[in-house]
């Protein structure tokens, strides 16, 4: 099992493809984007699934999250979602998407074995949404929810970060619209994990301004504490239920005492957190012959040395040196 110093075990495995992405949202990279890892730094199909083998069967691990950058832009895709879902025991697996190309390739994830997609959407306005982005591709993030929703990857779950001067009037509207739709809206609270390192808690948009905003057209009711588990959303009824909405409140909020996550970059590495700044090295090890129990021991060291929190609230935090792109969400 993965546990730290301060007994929390790991079950939760996110697996970041690529760094690269086809948007450039405001809030993560600048307008011309980052130097993306060259092909050879990246983890193989074989290695990626590998590692996964490894954390399911040796290490505990049960749900599985495929992550980037932009996880559609891994042309392996399908195969390696296909090859994970036929380990046993078989891994709950889930995708994080910016949602740009999800209606061509839906019904294929859902037929190699996926279970679930997360779907990146700020806004319902094209124009925000081009300013926030960089990019004119608003409809095709709707097509592609509409495909996930279709293929019967559910509950499928939109999350959206609101933005100072963009998007900020927005969440009553948000929310509306996934009802509608049946989707499940969760908001994000904007965290210091751009590339710029332009991140500034006065203009964060806060969970109590969020739920405050949801309010003046919405009653929310807490959801039991101990329906939460360890998942990083803080939930409510929607007006008595059962539609929910969530607020992942990383900032104001932190969930680091229940944190079950790990987390391995498109090049190998293993972060105990999202916003550790130390890795622990497997492709090298990997890649020089180390056999499956050496990978296990390393990771299981990895683990060991997890903080118990993510040290935002500390005036000296210093954010990780990779941006969110390339760590994964």
């Amino acid at each position: 099992m993965l546990v730290d110093t301060y007994g929390r075990t790991a079950t939760d495995l996110r697996v970041s493809l690529t760094d690269r992405c086809n948007l450039r949202c405001s809030y993560c990279m600048p307008a011309e984007g980052l130097a993306w890892l060259a092909k050879p730094e990246l983890l193989t199909d074989d290695e990626i699934v590998r590692l996964v083998r490894i954390a399911v069967t040796d290490l505990g691990v049960t749900d599985v999250r495929f992550t980037g950058g932009e996880p559609l832009l891994r042309p392996g895709l399908p195969s390696i979602v296909e090859r994970c879902a036929a380990l046993a025991p078989r891994p709950r697996l889930s995708l994080t998407t910016n949602g740009i190309g999800l209606a061509r390739t839906a019904q294929a994830l859902a037929d190699a074995g996926l279970d679930r997609v997360n779907v990146s959407l700020d806004t319902l306005r094209p124009e925000v949404f081009r300013t926030l982005t960089r990019r004119k591709r608003h409809q095709d993030v709707l097509d592609g929810l509409a495909a996930a929703r279709a293929a019967g990857l559910t509950p499928v779950k939109v999350n959206s970060v609101l933005m100072p001067g963009h998007n900020a009037d927005e969440a009553p509207e948000l929310l509306a619209w996934a009802l509608a739709e049946g989707y499940e809206l969760r908001f994000i609270e904007q965290m210091p994990l751009d590339a710029q390192h332009g991140w500034q808690r006065s203009g964060m948009i806060t969970a109590e301004e969020i739920l405050a905003s949801l309010r003046t057209r919405f009653t929310l009711t807490p959801e039991q504490a101990d329906a939460r588990g360890s998942a990083p959303a803080e939930r409510w009824l929607v007006d008595g239920g059962p539609a929910r909405v969530g607020v992942i409140a990383s900032v104001t909020r932190p969930f680091c005492a229940a944190c079950d996550r790990t987390r391995l970059t498109a090049d190998g590495q293993i972060r105990n957190c999202l916003f550790a700044r130390e890795e622990t090295d497997l492709r090298g090890a990997l890649r020089s012959g180390a056999r499956d129990a050496d990978l296990a021991e390393l990771w299981r060291k990895a683990m060991w040395g997890k903080k118990a929190g993510s040290g935002l609230d500390d005036p000296a935090f210093l954010q990780p040196q990779r941006p969110m792109s390339a760590i994964g969400g």
